[in-house]
């Protein structure tokens, strides 16, 4: 097991933001992360594909990155199949996986950054499906004791872009394995969100299949989102906020285009993005951090950026936001 020390984290977080990591060590199995457990290096870190942090400063523990790999078919039912994939698997390549043999229930998903072993503790969603919604378990291994514990749906109390991993165990499991009930046959396709339905219209296709799902997906998303390879960013910076539905009538006496979406309990959800434009914030830049000009949602690192600049321009984004709506906005982003 190498231990790198003093290593540069610029290539392992899609801002590039050059913090360093007193130590790091690429954790390929348990065995390795109970050894690295075992070198009481401390503070632990726990890093997947680095798309969904800003670092603002350099880490002063031990790293460890999740390097854990395999997928696989492990059971089948009727029109079902239950996959088992290591947690430091990419995210769009298990996708990519799960087209290749015609399983559906993540096409939605396609092009999100990250790791397998991420997903779970934000709930990642996009267009209609979240990861709650295919997930069946998780296999975690507890850091303090190195004991492996398996986690269902209940008891990662998932919510919007949310889990007990963002909360009572920040950083307390290291997620080896996620497990997904998938379809096999009669697939249900979710095409009523954002343009899926509109862009599969444009290009003639009448029946679409969960592969044709994932290439409109892919065409919206890149048309929209950055290339964190040409930018850094991290995608969406913050959660669209839920509103009583009483603020919402308010704001919306105001503001007459305010686009809402209803939720249950009495919410309405506002996206951001729209209250982050209306603020001025779309393209504007501070120094070399940025509002995106197509996507006032992504911040982005126009070059050399330390992360303190981003995390400031993005408090300022939430100030602005709060004093013209009274909404807050909470990140996605960790940062750290």
């Amino acid at each position: 097991m190498q231990i790198l020390e003093n290593f540069s984290l610029a290539d392992f977080n899609s801002f590039g933001i050059n913090a360093r990591a007193a130590f790091l060590i690429k954790v390929r199995s348990k065995k390795m992360l109970r050894a690295a457990i075992a070198q009481q290096k401390k503070p632990l870190m726990i890093l997947g594909g680095g798309s969904n942090i800003l670092l603002t400063r350099d880490v002063s523990g031990l790293v460890l990155k999740n390097e854990i790999k395999g997928k696989k078919i492990v059971a089948t039912g009727e029109n079902t199949a239950l996959v088992a994939v290591g947690g430091g698997e990419n995210w769009h390549r298990f996708v990519l996986w799960t087209l290749k043999n015609n399983l559906g229930g993540v096409e939605n998903l396609s092009l999100i950054p990250g790791t397998v072993g991420a997903a779970p503790i934000q709930n990642i969603g996009a267009y209609g499906v979240e990861l709650k919604d295919v997930f069946e378990k998780l296999e975690a291994v507890d850091l303090k004791t190195g004991e492996t514990q398996i986690f269902d749906k209940n008891d990662c109390r998932f919510g919007y872009r949310e889990s007990i991993f963002k909360t009572t165990l920040k950083g307390r499991f290291f997620i080896t394995k996620v497990f997904f009930r998938l379809t096999t046959t009669r697939h249900f396709l979710h095409t009523g969100y954002g343009d899926i339905q509109s862009t599969l219209d444009q290009t003639g296709i009448k029946n679409p299949t969960i592969h044709d799902v994932s290439k409109a997906v892919i065409a919206i998303r890149t048309s929209k989102l950055p290339d964190p390879a040409k930018l850094g960013n991290a995608g969406s910076f913050f959660k669209n906020p839920e509103i009583s539905a009483g603020l919402f009538e308010k704001l919306q006496a105001e503001n007459p285009a305010m686009p809402s979406y209803p939720q249950p309990n009495n919410l309405v959800k506002i996206p951001a993005g729209w209250l982050i434009e209306q603020c001025g914030w779309k393209g504007k830049r501070v120094g070399n951090a940025g509002s995106h000009a197509r996507q006032a949602l992504v911040v982005g690192n126009y070059g050399g950026a330390p992360g303190e600049e981003i995390g400031q321009l993005a408090q300022s984004i939430r100030r602005s936001v709060f004093e013209k709506f009274g909404i807050e906005l909470t990140p996605e982003v960790n940062v750290i």
